[in-house]
């Protein structure tokens, strides 16, 4: 679709900072429901019709929440710039920080693009659940684990009668982080159960060996349930499992290499996955062993066999 004209918006706790791109307007308003709502009205004064318009914005988690529900409420096209790192690599070198000057960027960055970008689709409300779900689970696992390692230490260090209020302590706050993080993971369950595409693939996924419920769960909120990536290679791309050639004329003839430029979270899900594939999954466990006897690097196999395990993914 071709705009006719591109707004770019940047998002922070409090407030937006937006420029429409052509008329070079620029403005603030609060980030809150009635501030956006102004936000389209002041617009408006400007542009009259909203069909032609793409308001461009980077993901910015919850900050940028409300901005996204209230666009999808007026029907108006908007662009996610999801990971962020794409505007930065595209404005070459940058000093300094300014919301006013980062939303005129952002404007430029979606007026170049307008004709290709393909405007946001609106997302599941069980998505969007899914995935502030799996965030406070990251954030209990983290803190279980800081518990954990933190009693070892004290217990290999200390005497237990001296310690004995902080170790009893540290007991009872590991047993209720786990006890939190099975809740959390019941509740996942749930949300997954209510929605049968969701149900659906996520079975799917689970009937693929080597895959477990958090990397079922991680794609479907990363690909919002598979409309967001059209292609397995795609989609290896992204999460930094795809193998790029890396040469240049006569001097440089390097080994084909994944990019550094990746979802690290997907990538460490999927090196786990392919570790368990190899365990459980007779077929993986011979193809990996005839590789590496032949004196294949053992890590570009696993990379070979994250690949085969995201292709199944978006098979089935």
């Amino acid at each position: 679709m071709n705009f006719k004209e591109v707004i770019g918006i940047d998002v922070s706790k409090n407030t937006i900072d937006v420029c429409i791109h052509l008329s070079e307007k620029s403005s603030e308003f609060a980030n809150t429901n009635k501030g956006i709502k102004g936000f389209l009205g002041w617009v408006k004064e400007h542009l009259k019709d909203l069909s032609g318009v793409l308001f461009v914005y980077e993901h910015t988690g919850m900050y940028s929440h409300t901005l996204t529900v209230v666009l999808q409420e007026m029907g108006c096209h908007y662009y996610i710039i999801a990971p962020a790192l794409d505007i930065k690599r595209s404005m070459g070198i940058v000093r300094g920080k300014d919301d006013q000057v980062d939303a005129k960027r952002i404007a430029l960055y979606g007026y170049r693009l307008r004709e290709e970008i393909t405007p946001t689709k609106e997302r599941f409300e069980s998505i969007t659940t899914l995935k502030s779900l799996m965030t406070l689970r990251s954030k209990l696992v983290r803190q279980l684990s800081a518990h954990k390692t933190t009693l070892k230490e004290q217990k290999g260090i200390y005497r237990a009668k001296d310690f004995k209020f902080i170790f009893e302590t540290q007991q009872r706050l590991i047993h209720y982080l786990t006890k939190q993080i099975k809740s959390v993971e019941a509740q996942m369950q749930e949300v997954v159960n209510s929605h049968i595409a969701l149900k659906t693939n996520m079975d799917l996924m689970l009937s693929i060996k080597g895959v477990g419920r958090q990397m079922a769960t991680t794609m479907l909120i990363v690909t919002e349930n598979f409309s967001k990536f059209d292609s397995s290679r795609k989609f290896a791309s992204y999460c930094g499992v795809a193998p790029f050639a890396y040469q240049s004329g006569t001097s440089i003839k390097g080994r084909n290499r994944v990019s550094p430029l990746a979802n690290k979270n997907i990538k460490s899900l999927a090196h786990m996955c392919a570790v368990s594939a190899i365990q459980h999954n007779s077929e993986m466990k011979i193809y990996y062993q005839k590789r590496v006897e032949k004196g294949k690097s053992k890590m570009s196999t696993l990379n070979i066999i994250r690949n085969k395990l995201i292709a199944r993914i978006f098979a089935v």
